[in-house]
């Protein structure tokens, strides 16, 4: 079965078709500027140069008509028609408490979707776009929705509620919901694969670390916590995310610059994080190459970011009773070695024991703790792409 995975913003489109036998990627690309001047389509057929189209794309049904057009077409096309794709796979940020498990699409699911639009307004209604365009022009294809938010849907009351009045939970459903969800249970499945043995036998930690960060910990394979909440602007600092702080800033930066409460909210979301405190960027590795140059902020706020991950790292170690596994994934998790080795500096209280050797590693599966570390610690490159696509096959297959 050839699966399509589509992940739609308000503007964009990335996709990929993947063969579900092999698990091979068959082309992939992104969409950009939908609905904006200058658009353009970058399509990557497997072993082959990419190919850029620039033209117009109104509405992200032009831009659905365009890759399927791109992935059969008769010179950088993969497949000779729309016939051979045999499902979709979309991925929706917010669930709510709807939905634990990914589902088939049906007018129903979209309603539910649809009615979690509050909770991620700027993500849910181009999901939902990318899902109606697609079903316009593949009536009779089958349809799978799989959301950020359904891993954690596990979570004990515990961990979920907030200390808020209980109303407000009544009322909006305000509590923590988590998100990169799809990365946190293949990543944990993975680690327990390449350390030979079941997820239901670990208690381990995930770190997705990247311009969006978040820590989870899966007891085993159930996910009991995990650091971003009602939205993913709660947890760590992230490459322009605050993280956690203290609530009350909101309210006193307001009005110290005069701020509505949407403009603070802008300034936590795009304008803090790394990039905030750095003064630098929002790419951990011009801050990296700051700090070596000197840069005494750039420095501080790598220390920052590290320490901020580690104490997650405690606390869920504290929250499992003890921990198995801990995996470090996405950009940052996959590549910043010295970051590795920072982090796993803070844990010898976990008898955890980071190999130099072994850590010398970009985006590859392996174990890069010793062989007498309490605490396997690694590197595992998550494919979230890969995951939609599996869970799609198991729902449609």
């Amino acid at each position: 079965m050839n699966i399509l995975v589509i992940n739609c913003g308000s503007s964009s489109l990335k996709y990929q078709l993947i063969d579900s036998g092999t698990e091979e990627v068959l082309a992939k690309g992104l969409c950009e500027r939908i609905g904006i001047d200058k658009s353009v389509l970058t399509h990557t057929p497997a072993g082959r140069d990419k190919v850029k189209i620039e033209t117009p794309m109104p509405n992200h049904t032009v831009a659905v008509r365009l890759v399927i057009d791109a992935l059969t077409d008769a010179g950088h096309g993969v497949v000779k028609s729309l016939g051979e794709i045999s499902a979709v796979g979309h991925r929706v940020v917010h669930g709510g408490e709807k939905f634990a498990s990914s589902v088939v699409i049906d007018d129903a699911v979209l309603k539910a979707i649809e009615e979690c639009n509050d909770l991620a307004p700027l993500h849910n209604p181009a999901n939902l776009i990318g899902i109606n365009s697609c079903r316009e022009i593949m009536p009779n294809v089958p349809m799978v929705a799989v959301f950020d938010t359904a891993f954690h849907q596990t979570m004990p009351e515990k961990a979920y509620l907030y200390g808020l009045p209980y109303e407000y939970y009544e009322k909006y459903k305000v509590r923590r919901y988590g998100f990169h969800g799809t990365s946190h249970d293949y990543v944990s499945a993975r680690a327990a694969e390449i350390l030979g043995k079941t997820r239901d036998a670990l208690k381990i930690i995930v770190c997705h670390l990247g311009n969006g960060g978040s820590v989870s910990a899966v007891d085993h394979g159930k996910c009991v916590d995990t650091s971003m909440g009602l939205t993913p602007l709660e947890g760590i600092i992230m490459g322009t995310r605050s993280g956690s702080i203290d609530p009350a800033i909101c309210d006193f930066i307001c009005q110290k610059e005069g701020l509505t409460p949407a403009e603070m909210n802008s300034v936590l979301n795009k304008k803090s994080g790394v990039l905030g405190m750095s003064k630098v960027s929002s790419d951990f590795r011009d801050i990296e190459a700051a700090a070596d140059d000197g840069n005494r902020l750039a420095r501080v706020t790598l220390d920052a970011f590290y320490y901020s991950v580690a104490k997650y790292i405690g606390a869920y170690a504290a929250a499992m009773n003890g921990v198995d596994a801990i995996a470090f994934t996405a950009g940052v998790g996959e590549n910043n070695i010295a970051g590795r080795a920072e982090i796993a500096k803070y844990l010898g209280y976990l008898g955890t024991e980071i190999d130099a050797e072994r850590n010398n590693v970009r985006g590859e599966d392996r174990v890069i703790s010793t062989d007498a570390s309490r605490v396997a610690l690694l590197c595992v490159p998550t494919n979230e792409e890969l995951a939609i696509a599996r869970q799609t096959v198991a729902l449609v297959k």
